[in-house]
């Protein structure tokens, strides 16, 4: 057995340095490559894609309203904003409601050195001085359905008013936040109906072609909506238009509160929310935005009731008016799509029925005949039965009436043939 000494002792601890130290050069080396395959997993890039949902989310952000994101968890809500501040190259600074307290978004008292003559001011938290002091931001409140209803007390003035104790946020600050449904959110509540009507409610869902080409490196690109400066009058026009037109129709719309907690922690009509909704239309105007986006808009602000009785609204108001349309058939445009198409000739008979004369009978004979060149007949039917009804005994029949003979024909009896047959009555 070899005879140990405290030189031999000396090189077996060197021995065992240099081994540890090539061992952990070793693990660092390892961990390098692992870093530099996450590196790769996480280098993609963006293209430009029609994207409703998002197209929605970006001009209620534009607009400067509070958004609320539902979706089941594990959507992609938070990956959305992480995105969304990144294209916007906005900072974002991520707050979980549910693990503050109350004292938290109101303010923390701090004693001074004369509290009875400077008084005690609420501090702000350390978040909210950073976005300050940037200017600039996206605050993303998540989680927000499990917070308890004290924390959702203390977030109202946050939401509307952006204070938070006796600090303001800046203008450039976009409010942002998630929920989970109650059903799948941890230790879930409804959301009070003060705190849900100040947001822009948006159902967050999936796009299967989206994931797999995102999980493939290439997600679609958040933009802000490029609005027409020269469109800007006429877009608050139309929207002031719009929406007081409907209420004033409709004055049981202006402040409807629900009757259960599920759909009052929802989007509801109120004179709060109808201001965000005119906002909106005013902005999805001036941006060109398809019909699908601002009904999502609407829908999340006002509810889907209201949502869609204004966009049935706003359909309206822009029909042609039907005494233009009898004073030069020949030259009218009308509406590509059938319902609005459909609305444009029931109110030509109409006008023609309260004001029967030959001549107007004739143009909307005419205007028929026009709509025929230019849309699907069984759209005819039910406008031909009812003008012909209003023929006088001395009318002359007009020309028009035999080129709209042969497709009234065929469409009629296409509905014949729709039709359920009578049953046999047993004798």
């Amino acid at each position: 057995m070899p005879v140990r000494t405290p030189e031999t002792d000396r090189l077996d601890i060197a021995d065992h340095g240099i081994a540890r130290l090539d061992a952990a050069r070793l693990d660092a080396a390892r961990l390098d490559v692992a870093r530099q395959l996450l590196d790769l997993l996480a280098d993609t890039t963006t293209e430009p894609r029609a994207d409703t949902q998002l197209e929605a989310l970006t001009l209620a952000v534009a607009a400067d309203l509070p958004v609320l994101l539902w979706g089941e968890p594990g959507i992609g809500k938070t990956a959305a904003l992480n995105q969304l501040a990144e294209a916007l190259d906005l900072p974002l600074t991520t707050v979980i409601a549910s693990v503050h307290e109350p004292s938290d978004f109101s303010g923390l008292p701090i004693v001074g050195d004369d509290p009875a003559r400077q008084g005690v001011p609420m501090a702000p938290p350390d978040w909210a001085v950073r976005l300050v002091r940037a200017g600039r931001g996206l605050l993303f409140l998540d989680e927000l359905s499990t917070a308890p209803p004290a924390v959702q007390a203390a977030l109202l003035r946050l939401v509307l008013e952006r204070r938070i104790g006796t600090l303001r946020l800046p203008p450039g600050v976009r409010i942002v936040a998630a929920a989970n449904p109650r059903s799948s959110a941890a230790d879930g509540w409804e959301l009070s109906p003060p705190l849900a009507n100040r947001f822009v409610h948006l159902q967050w869902t999936h796009d299967h072609e989206v994931v797999v080409r995102g999980l493939g490196g290439v997600w679609p690109v958040a933009t802000l909506p490029r609005l027409d400066p020269q469109a800007l009058p006429a877009a608050v026009a139309l929207a002031r238009r719009a929406v007081c037109g409907l209420l004033a129709a409709r004055p049981d719309l202006v402040h409807r509160l629900p009757t259960t907690d599920a759909r009052r922690g929802g989007a509801w009509p109120s004179p709060r929310s109808w201001d965000m909704t005119l906002r909106l239309v005013a902005f999805a105007t001036a941006a060109g935005s398809s019909r699908e986006v601002l009904s999502l808009l609407v829908r999340g602000t006002v509810g889907d009731g209201p949502g869609l009785e204004l966009m049935a609204h706003t359909d309206r108001m822009d029909l042609p008016d039907p005494e233009a349309l009898l004073a030069d058939p020949d030259g009218a445009v009308l509406p590509e799509r059938g319902d609005l198409r459909q609305a444009v000739l029931d109110g030509v008979v109409a006008a023609v029925r309260n004001r029967p004369e030959r001549a107007r009978w004739d143009a909307a004979w005419a205007l028929l005949a026009r709509a025929l060149e230019t849309g699907a007949p069984d759209l005819l039917v039910v406008p031909a039965t009812t003008l012909a009804s209003l023929r006088r005994e001395d009318w002359d029949v007009p020309a028009a009436i035999e080129r709209l003979a042969p497709a009234l024909a065929v469409s009629r009896r296409a509905d014949l043939v729709g039709a359920p047959k009578p049953r046999a009555v047993p004798r």
